[in-house]
């Protein structure tokens, strides 16, 4: 068959795009060759032929062969075994790259650009929410203890800083209370599986709340055992809050297509609110018992 001419601004596009194919071609391919769930297998070497096709119909156009990005196949394959396969994956798909191929202009040259776009669009995105990945199923775990880490030991630590004034010692009551908080977290959350009858997921779901809880206690103690003035060591924690509550929600809004900003604004607003309510409190006690440390 025959083709018409293309303009040059039309080859380009259709280069560019090649390059994004091939190198998506490539990343699939090769975490579909490392996947030991045969259904993600499939999945993922569906897609990757999918990318070569479309790579295909454009070097049909071009007459052109196209290396892959070497830097984006490392990148996105790396994100994706680190940080999961619908995490990175679905990054890669949200790309700033990707809005760079203006399918629409193409289609007034390339015919099929409207069908390759529809698969972009629709096709891909519904095979990747085929991708089965164990910890996205225990995300309400995770974020109840992150939450109520961020909220309980964030608020402790508030109060304690104006009641007590001593890095050492609002340290240790934020240990010992973020080891309490863990276990009965975990435990409720156990317990509240079993009450609804998923006893398969009970266990798996206290264990992920668990470690969510520790991993925020660590964040939010470590700097009052590191700074000696416990104002500054307040601030810090705060910062380290609000930085596990950005990188959390970011993780969430790409692997499970939510939104960003509102979660973010409620966890940080929530968090903060505790915080100087507790610290306002920590303040009247200290006024109220004159303590004295």
């Amino acid at each position: 068959m025959i083709r018409k001419p293309i303009s040059t601004e039309i080859r380009q596009q259709l280069i560019h795009a090649q390059r994004e194919e091939i190198t998506e071609y490539h990343i699939y391919t090769k975490l579909a060759n490392q996947a030991r769930d045969p259904e993600n297998k499939k999945v993922l070497t569906r897609i990757a032929a999918d990318e070569l096709k479309h790579y295909k119909i454009w070097s049909a156009y071009t007459n052109k062969e196209v290396s892959p990005s070497q830097w984006e196949i490392r990148k996105y394959y790396w994100i994706s075994k680190i940080f999961g396969l619908t995490f990175g994956l679905k990054l890669m798909e949200k790309g700033e790259e990707k809005a760079q191929v203006n399918y629409a202009l193409i289609a007034t040259e390339v015919p099929e650009a409207l069908i390759v776009a529809e698969d972009e669009n629709n096709h891909e995105k519904e095979l990747l929410g085929l991708i089965q990945e164990e910890h996205l199923k225990y995300m309400g775990s995770i974020v109840l203890g992150l939450n109520d880490a961020l909220v309980e030991i964030l608020g402790t630590l508030a109060g304690l800083t104006f009641a007590l004034q001593n890095t050492k010692l609002v340290a240790l009551a934020g240990i010992i209370t973020g080891i309490a908080g863990a276990l009965s977290m975990s435990s409720s959350e156990y317990l509240s599986n079993r009450a609804d009858g998923k006893n398969d997921l009970a266990i798996k779901s206290a264990v992920f709340t668990g470690i969510a809880y520790v991993i925020a206690v660590i964040f939010l103690v470590a700097p009052f055992l590191i700074f000696t003035s416990p104002f500054v060591a307040l601030l810090v924690a705060l910062f380290d809050s609000i930085l596990i509550v950005f990188l959390f929600t970011y993780y969430i809004s790409v692997a499970n297509d939510q939104p960003f900003r509102k979660r973010f604004t409620e966890m940080v607003v929530l968090s903060t609110v505790v915080g100087l309510i507790s610290f306002g409190l920590g303040y009247l006690v200290r006024i109220f018992f004159g303590i004295e440390v």
